[in-house]
């Protein structure tokens, strides 16, 4: 702590200062308030990061507000209908936009998305050329392209159980991707990745990393609004066929007031989960009208894919379990990877006319071996099984000034049905309110499916989710949300039908333009087996957090507290106290410097009421942690510009547990109370 103070205290003492906040400190508290990452099977962190991998990808290609057409702006997750509308009529009303300060001119935009938008969006004097009726020339696009390579390693500072004997490779992890990029219009990259315990150029992987990514992407090329060869996500309609890109939580539905994400992105990660690997390709069949997106728009979205999966096999030969963890740390891990391959296709066409949309999407898939999910286990009764799968869904959309309507109605080979609608209003500038219902059947499959639920699961749940944002006073911001859903069919440790409540309140206060405070309160109400499995009990959790930010040029400061209140069987109370700290300088020796710190002390009485804080991230990585027990966190990340194309960091991490002297079990087990890790990445831009 007091190396911490003395560092910052240095810094502080620079003379020219930059900017400190990135989107990750802004976007952070929406995904963190509105995921559940309580649940026992699956804790939500694979959406999260294929959340920050879209927008990763969406700050590196800034938009030209006074040039970007609807569908273009629509592509940033945080803007609702409206808001992208008004901000279309501003630029065609008043004219090209000067500076980014005239977006507080359009009211319906709140404060989260005037700290979000600076980092997506710029403005030009001289708009962009629409690309739709130009296409600079292959070698103008390669004159203009950059080139960025990125190398990041792990090292871990302590053994695991594993690591003396068990595991296939050495206790690093490590990484290194090259892309080759030019504006908007072109992306070329690879990416090899490597998780601690696992061979490189040895066994199994001879060829290197334990996996790899590569795409090529061209976008707005005439008629060709987009292809991606290679690894790729897409989403299409609300999410109940194809749903992998963008995955909102609850907190950041009001943000966009239930507008999805339809689009096509090359899979950028090392995550072996939910991506497609072939091309997938978007065609203009009828003239877009950019104005204010009136005129009739025909989109045609094609997709080919085969693409192997780790799988668990029974006495048969077939698939019992699709693993997408992507470890192959041991011969058994190993002797799982890639023996099983599935083949889709699919195709999305939307015509959109003025204010109206309407989409089609059709998916088939087939696996060489047949998914056979142990069926005799009561809630895996209805989990997608057999060799060949389909869905077909609609889609449809209305956007007005002041509200919108948003739905997908879906069905798969079993005539199985899936829909979801939303409905948003936006009566003033002060105040938007949206409605969400869903219905998933339990019998409704989809390999690919990921839409708005509560469970996580694209199956067995219908609910309604109802939200407001609100700004009373110009400096205070209220945000509610309330959504009920019931699940017919059992689940993972629920062996009944259950329900389950989810309400967040929340509220933020600018007490200066550089001070805010924040109060949060949010209630899971749900229900879990008893112990003989013939009746359900509560399983309820509460979440408090008061937060005060203070961000001013280069300082950013976030003193938190957050309390948790659980009870299944037993009750379990947590408490955890941190501090965020990150300080930007532009000229120490000639360097510009970005630092960030964690202190964080956290008490719980069990992993029931475990603590969850997204922390600071070196580029393209993604780590969301959980904290239990009795102990401490620390952590410094440093970012130096060495040059404009040469950035270097450091990022040390140290936990202390005063409760314990085992950490984990099994082949992680680790013979300490304390972990420490050093992460390094150097970025090279040419």
């Amino acid at each position: 702590m007091r190396l911490l103070s003395v560092l910052f205290l240095l810094l502080v003492m620079a003379t020219r200062a930059s900017e400190a906040q990135t989107w990750h400190d802004v976007y952070d508290e929406l995904v963190a308030a509105g995921y559940d990452l309580s649940g026992d099977e699956d804790d939500g962190t694979e959406l999260l990061a294929a959340s920050y991998e879209l927008l990763e990808q969406l700050a590196t290609t800034p938009l030209d507000l006074n040039s970007a057409s609807r569908e273009e702006l629509e592509q940033l997750p945080f803007l609702s209908a409206q808001q992208i509308m008004d901000l279309q009529e501003y630029v065609y009303r008043y004219g090209p936009m000067r500076s980014l300060g005239e977006l507080r001119m359009v009211q319906s935009l709140d404060y989260a998305q005037l700290s979000l938008l600076p980092f997506f969006v710029y403005v030009s004097d001289q708009p962009d050329a629409p690309t739709y009726e130009y296409m600079p020339r292959l070698d103008t696009l390669l004159h203009h392209s950059r080139h960025t390579l990125i190398a990041t390693a792990r090292i871990p500072f302590y053994r695991r159980k594993g690591d003396r004997n068990g595991y296939l490779g050495y206790p690093y992890r490590h990484s290194i991707r090259y892309e080759l990029s030019s504006g908007q219009h072109l992306r070329l990259g690879l990416i090899g990745a490597q998780d601690a315990g696992e061979p490189f150029f040895s066994g199994n992987n001879r060829l290197g990393y334990d996996v790899y990514s590569y795409y090529f992407e061209l976008r707005k090329a005439g008629r060709l609004r987009e292809l991606v060869v290679g690894k790729y996500k897409l989403s299409a309609g609300m999410g109940l066929v194809a749903g992998q890109s963008f995955m909102l939580g609850k907190l950041a539905t009001l943000q966009s007031l239930g507008r999805t994400v339809r689009t096509i992105r090359p899979h950028c990660s090392r995550s072996e989960a939910d991506y497609f690997q072939g091309a997938a390709a978007t065609v203009e069949l009828l003239p877009l009208q950019k104005a204010l997106g009136v005129g009739p728009s025909l989109q045609l979205s094609a997709w080919g894919s085969y693409r192997p999966f780790d799988a668990t096999l029974n006495d048969e030969g077939n698939a019992r379990t699709l693993i997408t963890s992507g470890y192959h740390r041991t011969p058994t891990e190993m002797g799982k990877k890639h023996n099983t391959h599935i083949t889709s296709a699919g195709a999305h066409a939307a015509l959109r006319t003025g204010a109206f949309r309407l989409g089609a999407t059709a998916m088939l898939s087939s696996s060489d071996r047949s998914i056979e999910p142990q069926r005799t286990t009561l809630y895996r009764r209805h989990y997608a099984h057999g060799s060949h799968f389909s869905n077909f869904g609609i889609d449809y959309s209305y956007t007005h000034h002041r509200w919108a309507l948003n739905g997908e109605t879906a069905t798969d080979s079993h005539g199985a049905l899936a829909t979801v609608n939303s409905i948003s209003l936006q009566p003033s500038a002060r105040l938007g309110l949206v409605l969400l219902q869903r219905f998933y059947s339990y019998k409704y499959t989809s390999l690919y499916g990921h839409a708005f639920s509560d469970s996580g699961h694209t199956q067995n749940e219908s609910g309604i989710y109802a939200g407001a944002t609100w700004n009373p006073l110009a400096r205070l911001n209220l945000q509610v949300y309330a959504d009920y859903a019931y699940h017919p069919w059992a689940r993972y440790l629920v062996s009944l039908s259950s329900h389950t409540t989810d309400i967040l309140l929340q509220a933020a206060y600018r007490l200066s333009s550089s001070l805010t405070l924040t109060m949060r309160h949010r209630s899971r109400l749900g229900q879990k087996d008893a112990a003989d499995k013939t009746a359900l009990i509560a399983n309820n959790s509460h979440y408090e957090r008061l937060s005060i930010d203070y961000h001013k040029n280069n300082l950013n400061l976030k003193t938190r507290f957050d309390l948790s209140n659980t009870r299944y069987k037993t009750g379990s109370r947590g408490w955890m106290l941190s501090e965020h700290a990150s300080l930007a300088v532009s000229n120490i020796l000639g360097i510009a410097l970005n630092a960030s710190a964690i202190a964080a002390y956290f008490d719980t009485d069990s992993y029931q009421s475990r603590m969850y804080a997204i922390e600071p991230q070196m580029q393209n990585d993604f780590f969301f942690p959980s904290y239990y027990g009795r102990g401490m966190r620390l952590l410094l990340l440093l970012k130096a510009d060495i040059s404009q194309d040469l950035r270097l960091s450091v990022r040390l991490g140290h936990t202390r547990y005063f409760d314990r002297n085992v950490v984990s079990s099994g082949l992680q087990q680790i013979d300490s109370d304390r972990l420490t890790d050093l992460d390094l990445q150097v970025r090279w831009r040419l």
